[in-house]
């Protein structure tokens, strides 16, 4: 229906992109992310993500010059909305395990988008607040230079390798448990005893306690590190 005005009819059309918000670039990621987690990566493109926001897709590239642009861009969004608990009064201990499990709440509430992060090569820069929280960490626990990158470095690579392999457990558990006969026909228990024998703890894991598992293990090794002299 028009509506009058002064100058005369205003076409519904006119109303609606009065009122449609500016398109941003903070818009086009969030659309995108909340594309990703709907329906996965492979269905992202300009196109897609223009009509979600109601644009062509041409509009995007004033914004964001690439899909692979955009992708950045949801691994960069996903990484700076990691919520820290722990504030810089908390021991060393406690900031490392808020730090790791912030990274793994983040996966829980966007699986499919932080398979991005995990799947891409991430510019250094777009890392920087996750880096200075984790050196930060390293330095309170007495460690500086090239230890405390190195602590920086395996804290990364258990965090990150543990959700990769929990994504990775969890679809092909998926697809044993649809032909579970058949796998258990396929293992040879004189073969191999020890998975027999494990089979239930390893077709029903446990993915928080082990992750916590893990995590004490890598502290306890960062306790007995020599620290930096001076």
């Amino acid at each position: 229906m028009a509506e009058q005005t002064q100058g005369g009819t205003l076409p519904a059309a006119g109303r609606e992109a009065d009122v449609r918000p500016p398109l941003t670039y903070d818009r086009i990621i969030r659309t995108a992310i909340a594309l990703i987690e709907r329906e996965g990566v492979a269905a992202l493109s300009m196109r897609r993500v223009g009509g979600e926001l109601g644009v062509a897709a041409m509009s995007l590239y004033n914004h964001v010059p690439s899909k692979e642009a955009m992708l950045d861009g949801v691994a960069e969004e996903i990484l700076s909305g990691l919520r820290l608990d722990a504030g810089p009064q908390a021991g060393w201990r406690d900031r490392i395990r808020d730090l790791a499990h912030a990274f793994r709440r983040t996966a829980q509430e966007h699986p499919r988008s932080m398979s991005v992060v995990l799947s891409r090569s991430m510019d250094w820069t777009r890392s920087l607040p996750v880096l200075e929280q984790m050196l930060t960490i390293a330095e309170q626990a007495g460690f500086q230079g090239e230890t405390a990158v190195r602590v920086m470095r395996t804290f990364m690579a258990y965090v990150m390798g543990t959700l990769m392999r929990e994504a990775s457990t969890a679809d092909a558990l998926w697809h044993i448990a649809q032909d579970g006969v058949r796998a258990a026909e396929m293992v040879d228990p004189a073969a191999f005893p020890h998975v027999v024998a494990t089979a239930r703890e390893l077709l029903d894991p446990d993915f928080d306690a082990d992750f916590d598992f893990g995590l004490e293990l890598l502290i306890t090794a960062i306790e007995r590190l020599p620290r930096t002299a001076g």
